[in-house]
Formats: C-alpha cells, structure tokens, sequence
C-alpha cells in the first residue's frame, strides 16, 4: 500500500470516527437544548408578571428531557423571579416534572390532554396555595385561573410541536393546524428572548420581523398572514400596552403582501411605512420607536440577502411541491392504463381460442380465419400501446404542479387561457411542458411566451411544437438538448413522379429526434401507397408516445389487411437521443445503415422481415453512442441494386459541407453507378449530430 493509500485510509477512519462520536454527542446536546430554552422561558413574563411556559414546556417534553427542562426552568424562576413567585414556580416545575416523569414511564402521553391537565393543575395548585398565603383577591385568583389556561394552551401547541415530524415541513405535509402549533411555539420561544435588549432594540423582534418578511417574499399570503398573527400575539402579551403588534404586524404582512411584485425592497420599504403608522398611533414613545427601528434592520436583512440564501428560503416554501405523493392521480392513471392493458390483451386470447374452435369444427374459409388472427393481432398491439402509455407515465418521476400554476397565470397576462398545463420531470430531470388551448388560441407561438417560460422553469427551453387537432391547440416544449441534428434526404423516382420510398423525420417532443425510410413493394404508385402508409403510420404513432415493437405491429396488421393483393414495405428507423447521443436502429427488411465515427465507418446490418407478409413480425435492434461530428447514413435498397463497393469508399472520402449535400451526392453517384434499365427507387439520409 503506498503513501497516499494509507493516508487516505486514515483520514477515512477518522472522519467515520468523527461521525460516530457526534452521533453518540448528539442526543446530549438535545437534552442540553431543552434546559437552554426552559431557561429562557422560565423569563417569558406576559402581563401580569404571568410566566408559565416553562411549565408547559416541561410536560411536553420526553422521558430523556424532562429532567434537563426541569432543571433549566428552576434556575431560571429562581434568578428572574422575586422570592414569593420564585418558589411558588419552583414547586410547579416540581410538580409538573414528576407528573410527567410518571406519565411517559407509564406510556400514557398519547396525546396532548395529559401534558396540558398536568401543567394547568401545577400552576392553579401553587398559585392557589401562595394566593391563600398572601390573602389575594378575587383578582388574584383571576389571574391565577388565566395564566393556569394560559399554561394548558402552552401545553398543547409545545406538545403537539415537538410531535411533529419535522421532515414533513420540507414535504409540505404539515397540516395547517400542526405547522401553526410550530409556529405559534416558535414566537412563544421568541417572545422569552424578547427581553434581551441593546438600547431598546430587541433581537427577538427582528427576528420575528424578519420571519414576517420572508414569508411574504417566498412564501404565500395565507402563510405571511398566520405568521404574523402568531408572531404578534406571542410578542404582543408579552408586555404591557404592546398588544398592538397583533394588528401592527398582521395588517402590515396583508399591505406588504401587495408589492410582492415590486422585489425584497418593495416589500421592506411597504413593511416599514405601515409599522411607522402604527407606532405614531400607539404613542408609546421610544417603544414605539425601537419597533421603527426594527423593522428597518429586519427589511434591510432581506434587501441585502445572499442568493445562496434567497435560495434556500424560495425552496423551503417551494420544496416537495412537485412531489406526487401515492395514491396521486399519475399512480392512478398507471394503474388504469395496466388494468386496461390486461383486459385487452385478454381479448386477444379470447378472439384466438373462438378462432381455434371454430377451425376445429370444420371448414373454414382461410382468409376468414386469416382476419381473425389480425384482429387477434390488432387487439394484442393495442394492450402493448396502453403498457407503453403506462411505463411512460410511470417514467415521469415529477409534475411539477407549482410551475404549472405559475405558468397558467402568466398566460394569462397574454391572454391566453389554456384548459390544460402539465409539467412533466422525467427520471432524468429533463422537462416538458405540455399546454393545451381551446381552438383559435393565438399568441402560444409569441417569443416572449417562451421566455417566461424558460424563467419559470429555470432552464433553456427548445422551440416549442405547436399542433393542431379537433382538442385544440396543443403546445409541446421541452427542455433543449444538449445535441441538434443536421439532416439531409434525397430521393430518385424510377417510374413516374410517385416514389415508392417515404421519408421521415420527426421529433417526438422527447428530446429524439427519428429518422424513418419505408421502402414498398416495386416502384411507381403501389409501393408509393404501401410506403406511405407504412411511414405515415408508424410516425404518428410514434408522435404519440407508443414504443416502436407496438407501433410496428399496428403497421403490419395494417398491410396485412389493406387488401387482398400482397402488400408489403421495409421499415428502417433510427432513434437518437440528443441529449446523451445514443442511437437506437430499428429494422424490419431493411438494408444496412452506415455510421461515420471519428472518421472510421462501420455499419449497421441487421437481418429481419418486412412489415406486410406475416403475422408477429418484430424490429431487429442495435444501440450506438454518437458524438458531436458523427454522421449516419440510412438508405433504402434501390442505391445499392448494383453493388456497394463504391459507396463505403465514397461516403468516408466525400467532404460535402453540409448533410443535405452528401445526401445529394450519394444519391447522384447511386444513380450512376446503378443499371440504367432497372433501376429502382432510391432515398439517402444523411443526418450529423452538432
């Protein structure tokens, strides 16, 4: 083993090391943070000089934690407290530690009824018996009945706080009512640090400010506006004559929220206006000038925010929107289109076993029998298109609901209203937006449209596909690939002006682009049909979404049928992914392909039927990766009638300056090399990848 290794192997032993010792400090360290925040709330005076939070968080707390919250909150009574109420807190903190020591040793915490009985009876029980001592009054005992409902509610929000699975915030699966419980505990625990002040100033307000004015830059309304109740009524009882805050921070959330559009200095500038009214109406003098001053530090925090932070808190609001939880309507559709599947494919088997008992009673016509396994076939390929469906739908890890809605409402400030979004995340983080509009929708194809749509998806978008249909308008586009192909066709009529040879070249909206040549039967206007349709069809199936061995079984089934004549056409295909290069042959009875990588050719010979003359043909296949500067060249089998030997020779040595000239001079020396009595129609391809 050299140096290095060894070396290597000692920093990964020390690092698991490391790892393993936090590990092990880590739950301490949670025990220590539960004693640091009873402390804190041991001082969380409202009015009244009522502190009963510390109580409450002691009941909430688990059977590891009580002791520790116990501890911090008795020394925090006992040095913040005069002597009368310092005791009478010490012997709730006590009660209430036992009790709850008791209660999870019994397994009895199951929901917040217990915590909140035990610290409501801990806090009216001791301020009950000080109450008697001192001889208080029927207002005493008032007081001392709020704050005992004051300490129960503490309870409950403390309670069902720390029950919460926090990972869910991140999922956006809180609940309302429990992310409020977090949040209204969150400005109780604010609301203890208040009273640490720097000449009036109070860190624990710019906080909470702060938390106003992030929620309302990337967060939501509705959020913005709980978090600002919660905030100021934790904040606002805190100390007398300051329950203003309440409205103070909740009408300036709901202003600040209007100028949202206006960016972090918008909505500061908005914040700090509205609090400066509130302040001149409460008249509280420099209180009322330190609640100024604070939300001016807290707007100036968000203004001056790194992105790398701005970042984080737009993902916190945003995180786990686009993730489609299990029983979502995509799991739902997957399982209908298998099910769907199964009960076609069922069909198929049904049709075939009639088909065979119908054969075994007697005689029976051949071609009748003939169309019943088509229809067998038929049925069959039609259960393989729903499974391709399917294992699309299922391939999509993501619809990313969040742009969607983005997306409608900025069509809608072009006035365009669609009736249908979806932003689909394939397993590769590619994405694909589909759009579609009533008929007469205009304006999808506007370069700003795409624009905004590349803003809000956060990536460089292709040039949108836009179709027709007796839907609508449908608009594809999809996330632009890393490759663009350059491609070039030629073609050569050997009787009339029909060629019996098809071209075509489509992008699926997927980021593939393929390449397709059908070569029917003979020449002139029959194998023109048979071509055609073998081409027309396969592509639009294709352009659908169905996988090529589906697809190819439609198109057979098809020419099987078209008549009684013998029809038939050789399908060739090339699938390339411009986004990683691989390419993907397909052929049924097609001549070999040609590939020119790194100026070495090879070829793509593949032996197979043609679609036309017998049931349960399949694709012959082969995968390739191209890089930038490769070429293919597809070709049907009337270039190389008369032979190949010139064709790899002149295909390596032509420098033509782009693949539509190539293709044109392939096709002219084929013509010339070829029988000048029995030629045959002729296609070149010839695509390069940039």
């Amino acid at each position: 083993m050299n140096v290095k290794a060894r070396n290597r192997k000692k920093l990964k032993i020390k690092f698991n090391k490391s790892s393993a010792e936090l590990n092990s400090a880590l739950p301490w360290l949670k025990r220590i943070g539960w004693g640091i925040i009873a402390f804190f709330m041991s001082f969380s005076s409202l009015v009244g000089g009522c502190c009963p939070f510390a109580v409450s968080l002691i009941t909430a707390s688990s059977k590891m934690n009580v002791a520790f919250a116990a501890v911090g909150a008795g020394i925090g009574y006992i040095f913040f407290c005069d002597d009368e109420q310092a005791i009478r807190y010490f012997s709730a903190v006590i009660i209430s530690s036992i009790s709850t020591f008791i209660m999870t040793i019994l397994n009895n915490k199951k929901d917040a009824v217990l915590p909140m009985i035990i610290s409501a009876l801990s806090v009216m029980s001791t301020g009950f018996v000080m109450n008697l001592r001192l001889g208080a009054g029927a207002g005493e005992y008032a007081l001392m009945l709020g704050e005992s409902v004051l300490a129960a509610g503490g309870s409950y929000f403390f309670y069902k706080a720390v029950s919460c699975d926090m990972r869910r915030l991140k999922l956006k699966a809180l609940s309302v009512s429990d992310l409020t419980c977090v949040l209204i505990s969150s400005a109780v625990v604010l609301s203890g640090l208040s009273f640490v002040q720097i000449k009036g100033v109070s860190p624990a307000r710019v906080v909470a400010v702060f938390a106003i004015l992030s929620t309302i830059r990337y967060g939501s309304q509705r959020w913005s506006m709980i978090v600002a109740l919660c905030l100021g009524f934790a904040l606002g009882i805190s100390r007398e004559n300051s329950l203003f805050l309440l409205g103070a921070y909740a009408f300036s959330a709901l202003l600040s929220s209007l100028f949202t559009s206006f960016s972090s200095l918008g909505v500061g500038v908005s914040y700090c206006l509205s609090m400066t009214f509130f302040a001149i109406a409460a008249n509280m003098g420099s209180f009322s000038v330190c609640c100024v001053v604070e939300s001016i530090i807290a707007s100036a925090v968000l203004v001056l925010l790194p992105d790398i932070v701005a970042d984080r808190l737009n993902e916190l609001w945003e995180g786990g929107a686009d993730i489609a939880p299990e029983g979502s309507l995509r799991q739902s559709l997957v399982v209908r289109l298998r099910l769907a599947s199964c009960a076609i494919a069922q069909v198929s088997e049904s049709v075939r076993d009639v088909r065979e008992r119908i054969n075994s009673i007697g005689n029976v016509n051949p071609v009748d029998s003939e169309l019943r396994m088509v229809a067998s076939d038929q049925f069959f390929s039609i259960s393989e298109m729903l499974e391709d469906l399917a294992f699309e739908f299922d391939e999509a890890e993501s619809f990313d609901c969040r742009s969607a809605g983005k997306i409608r409402r900025m069509l809608g400030e072009y006035n365009i209203y669609p009736e249908n979004i979806s932003v689909i995340v394939d397993k590769f983080g590619r994405y694909r937006i589909e759009i579609l509009a009533p008929k007469g929708t205009k304006g999808l194809d506007n370069p700003k449209v795409r624009g905004e749509l590349c803003k809000i998806c956060k990536r460089e978008l292709d040039t949108p596909k836009i179709s027709f249909s007796s839907a609508g308008v449908v608009m594809i586009c999809t996330e632009k690939p890393n490759f663009k192909m350059s491609i070039g066709f030629s073609q050569y009529c050997a009787e009339g002006k029909l060629c019996g040879d098809t071209i075509k070249t489509i992008n699926d909206s997927r980021g593939h682009t393929i390449l397709i040549i059908s070569d029917g039967m003979g020449k002139g206007s029959r194998a023109a049909l048979d071509g055609a349709m073998g081409a027309g069809l396969l592509s639009k199936l294709l352009c659908a979404g169905f996988g090529f061995d589906a697809s190819l079984k439609v198109v057979n089934s098809a020419l099987l049928v078209k008549s009684s004549e013998e029809s038939l056409a050789t399908l060739d295909c090339a699938s390339i992914d411009l986004f990683t290069g691989k390419c993907e042959f397909y052929k049924a009875g097609a001549p070999k392909s040609y590939i020119l990588k790194n100026d070495r050719l090879t070829k793509c010979e593949l032996s197979s039927m043609p679609a036309g003359i017998l049931r349960g043909i399949e694709f012959a296949k082969r995968t390739t990766v191209l890089c930038a500067g490769d070429e293919l060249v597809m070709l049907s089998d009337g270039v190389t009638d008369s032979g190949d030997e010139w064709l790899d020779e002149f295909i390596e040595d032509c420098n033509a300056a782009s693949a539509q000239e190539k293709a044109q001079a392939i096709l002219e020396q084929a013509v010339e090399h070829g029988d000048k009595n029995h030629l045959d129609d002729m296609s070149v391809i010839v695509a390069r990848l940039m």
